[in-house]
């Protein structure tokens, strides 16, 4: 499927055999039950000792498919979805919400939770659920963050990983799902922020059904948009009363500091620092920094800094609380046309609105001792 094209006599030969296999299995009058789990590839309950340490069972389950069962006549239209539902995961490429919410399918996968209950979907769930807490993805992040402020160079093959674990994450069940840190201490907040903004904004270009490089390309933008924050005294960042002007000084200037940090990768991040330059500049001209030459931004930027303001908004500071989702989404609609680019911010409110129930809230993990 990934070498032939849609309809090709070679993919739709392949699935034909495929689906036969499952046609054959079923006729015993079971159902074909799956489980992958590490090395071990287990059918109903017994382990497969031929198919031990069989690549394929790895590759499904860090796509989201540890557990797969088979209904009761499943036909070919509905095994076809499936394989391209299983493509989409592994190759990290846009698929179709919206077809893939409205099938009804025989076919149910999911992951394993850790005391042996099963999370398995054949429609969409009224709340999204996560299965896993991202404290990998975290701690690359934090890790990242912290050679940086050591004075290292950005390593952005861990940017680059983080972002692709984050978007299975998204495409880990049957429908999309957004998975939003929670704040525990307010010194993790960069860390947090940073990785919500990478979520919402590959959402919000899914949303937009851009393609699927695109996406990926946001999402490391959104996850870098803050770097130059890691420059900034920890006081400073938490300090609970207003900030004094020197402080606000230091404060305005994380988005120049994060764009040079990224200039002086040497690695093909342009878009990552025009974000991070950008992403305080409103479309009236406000905002930091202040441009001596009135410009557009670029689209992206606009696209992280609605992904920016929401979540900063809906997350508890040391000088507030958290705002409620209907406020935050009521500030947006308010600031259309003067902070945020029209079509750009009402696109956000809306995924926001179709996709409330798709938020999984996951805890923060706690930091590491190093």
């Amino acid at each position: 499927m990934a070498l032939y094209r849609d309809n090709h006599p070679a993919r739709e030969r392949a699935i034909d055999a495929a689906y036969q296999q499952i046609v054959d299995l079923q006729s015993g009058g079971e159902r074909p039950l799956f489980t992958f789990l590490g090395d071990e590839v287990v059918f109903g309950r017994l382990p497969l000792r031929e198919l031990k340490a069989w690549d394929w069972s790895q590759r499904l389950a860090q796509a989201g498919i540890q557990r797969l069962e088979f209904e009761d006549s499943v036909s070919r239209e509905d095994f076809e979805g499936f394989l391209e539902e299983v493509l989409a995961r592994l190759t990290l490429s846009a698929i179709s919400t919206e077809a893939r919410q409205m099938r009804r399918s025989s076919i149910r996968f999911g992951a394993v939770g850790l005391k042996g209950e099963t999370e398995l979907a054949a429609e969409p769930l009224p709340t999204a659920t996560i299965s896993f807490s991202l404290g990998e993805e975290v701690d690359a992040l934090r890790w990242l963050q912290g050679e940086v402020q050591s004075g290292g160079a950005i390593p952005l093959a861990e940017a680059a990983a983080v972002v692709r674990s984050l978007a299975v994450a998204m495409h880990g069940g049957q429908q999309i799902m957004l998975p939003l840190l929670q704040l525990k201490e307010f010194d993790q907040y960069t860390t947090t922020h940073s990785m919500n903004v990478a979520v919402l904004s590959m959402a919000l270009a899914e949303f937009l059904a851009l393609p699927a490089a695109d996406v990926r390309t946001f999402g490391v933008a959104g996850l870098l948009h803050d770097i130059g924050k890691v420059k900034i005294p920890l006081e400073v960042l938490t300090k609970p009363g207003k900030l004094t002007d020197a402080e606000r000084v230091l404060m305005n200037e994380h988005p120049v500091a994060g764009a040079r940090m990224l200039l002086e990768t040497h690695e093909d991040l342009d878009l990552a620092v025009v974000v991070a330059y950008e992403h305080h500049i409103m479309i009236n001209g406000g905002g930091y920094p202040v441009l001596h030459y009135p410009r557009d931004c670029h689209q992206a930027s606009k696209l992280v800094h609605v992904c920016d303001v929401y979540d900063a908004l809906r997350t508890r500071r040391p000088y507030r609380e958290a705002w409620s989702f209907e406020k935050t989404l009521g500030y947006l609609d308010e600031r259309k046309g003067l902070e945020f680019e029209p079509e750009l911010c009402g696109s956000f409110v809306r995924m926001m609105k179709q996709w409330e129930g798709h938020v999984a809230v996951v805890a923060e993990p706690a930091a590491k001792a190093h």
